[in-house]
């Protein structure tokens, strides 16, 4: 009896393990990447976050973000902040640009923003992957005041220009998804498009070492408290007459500034952004695991000569 019973108790685990692997915990298409031309796309519904910008949902944010999010972070990873006076250049709504490498990147920014321009700050996440399945929804926009944009349909949500009508600052990637090996890839337009429709400054931001503390596939950062650098540049303004298409390669010329900056000296790097010489972070034109490798270099502390890539 209790042998039958230890062998029903073995295959009944086995069975839910099986069923586990494959039930469809979320929304995402099961569709090959390479068969979804081929593919009708779905209707899909807008979640709404609209609740999470009333006062409740700012108070519980505001404990979530100061106590835990900053907390956990700090404890994980060793944040090196400057360029924090350039924010004070900045009277009113902005949009905050960064590079985007790591699940890490959003934290980063909104846990060394000063607390008055934290509060005001909302998130474009992306529909497809934060907001597939109703928890996962409902988590990042309390925590971290995210909205949703379609970032392969080519639309542009109508949410980023109400918020900067409205007074909140927005945080956008606008590589669109994360680096696959730690090296900027190209922007595309949409903040640019903001910025010009809206008229507002763009907040230039470096993340450099997000990627080696926690690159795509972690879910925790790796242990040892590394290091991780994060810089803020001064506002961009578009010139007269400059269309997105102008201003968007000024916007990403920004980001690479700063990241060089965070390599090197801020000397050296302002010298080579006056003579057009400035490297692109773009990184080696090698194999993947050489780039991930020249990604992943530590760094180093504050105040120390840092080696840019040629």
């Amino acid at each position: 009896m209790g042998t039958s019973l230890v062998k029903f108790s073995r295959d009944t685990a086995r069975d839910v393990k099986q069923v586990a692997r494959g039930w469809r915990w979320g929304r995402r298409p099961q569709v090959p990447r390479s068969a979804e031309p081929y593919v009708i796309p779905k209707e899909t519904s807008v979640f709404p976050t609209k609740w999470a910008r009333t006062p409740a949902a700012i108070a519980v944010r505001e404990v979530l973000q100061k106590g835990a999010l900053n907390s956990v972070l700090r404890w994980e990873v060793n944040p090196q902040v400057s360029g924090l006076d350039s924010l004070l250049k900045v009277n009113g709504p902005a949009l905050i640009v960064a590079n985007h490498s790591s699940h890490l990147d959003t934290p980063l920014v909104l846990c060394t923003l000063p607390d008055a321009m934290r509060r005001k700050t909302a998130v474009a996440a992306a529909a497809d992957y934060f907001f597939d399945t109703w928890w996962r929804a409902t988590a990042s926009a309390i925590v971290f005041n995210t909205f949703p944009i379609e970032r392969r349909g080519g639309k542009l949500s109508s949410t980023p220009g109400d918020l900067l009508a409205d007074g909140w600052n927005v945080v956008v990637f606008p590589e669109g998804t994360r680096s696959p090996d730690g090296w900027m890839e190209r922007f595309r337009m949409g903040a640019a498009y903001l910025a010009v429709e809206h008229g507002v400054p763009v907040i230039p931001v470096g993340i450099k070492g997000s990627f080696a503390a926690m690159p795509r596939g972690r879910g925790w950062p790796i242990p040892g408290r590394p290091t991780v650098a994060v810089r803020y540049g001064d506002p961009l303004r578009p010139a007269e007459g400059d269309s997105a298409r102008d201003f968007a390669p000024k916007i990403s010329a920004a980001v690479s500034a700063l990241l060089d900056e965070e390599s090197t000296t801020w000397w050296e790097a302002r010298r080579r952004v006056a003579a057009g010489t400035s490297p692109s972070q773009s990184g080696p034109d090698a194999a993947r695991w050489r780039r991930v490798w020249e990604s992943t270099a530590p760094i180093k502390p504050a105040g120390t000569k840092r080696r840019a890539w040629k």
